[in-house]
C-alpha cells in the first residue's frame, strides 16, 4: 500500500532508490481515475519502486516545490532528489513501460 505523505515525513519516505509520488486531490476526478492504476503498478513494482502519495490541498509548499501546477502528477524520486515529473492520466502500460525504463537508468 502507498504511503501517505506530510510535511513531517516527506523526506525520510523519498529516500528509497525510486519512489514515485502521487500529487492528488480529493476533488480530482482523473486522480480518481488513477487510484486503481497505480494500486496495479505497486504490485507490479513491489520490492522495486515505493509508490507515495501526497494530497496538495493539505501540503501545497511540498507542491509548489516540485512545481506540480496540474492534477494528477507524479514525480519520481532517485534517492531522494526530484528528478523528473510527468503529470496527466496514464495506462498502466505506459506507466509500467516508464517504470522499467527508469529502473534500467
Amino acid at each position: 500500500m502507498s504511503v501517505e505523505l506530510n510535511e513531517t515525513n516527506f523526506d525520510d519516505e523519498i529516500q528509497a532508490p525510486i519512489t514515485l509520488v502521487d500529487f492528488w486531490a480529493p476533488w480530482c476526478g482523473p486522480c480518481k481515475m488513477m487510484e486503481p492504476i497505480l494500486q496495479k503498478l505497486e504490485k507490479q513494482f513491489a520490492g522495486k519502486v515505493k509508490f507515495a502519495k501526497i494530497n496538495v490541498d493539505h501540503h501545497q509548499n511540498i507542491a509548489k516545490k516540485y512545481s506540480v501546477m496540474g492534477l494528477p502528477s507524479y514525480v519520481l524520486f532517485k534517492n531522494g532528489k526530484g528528478v523528473e515529473k510527468v503529470t496527466g492520466v496514464y495506462s498502466v502500460e505506459k506507466l509500467a513501460h516508464y517504470l522499467k525504463r527508469k529502473l534500467a537508468e
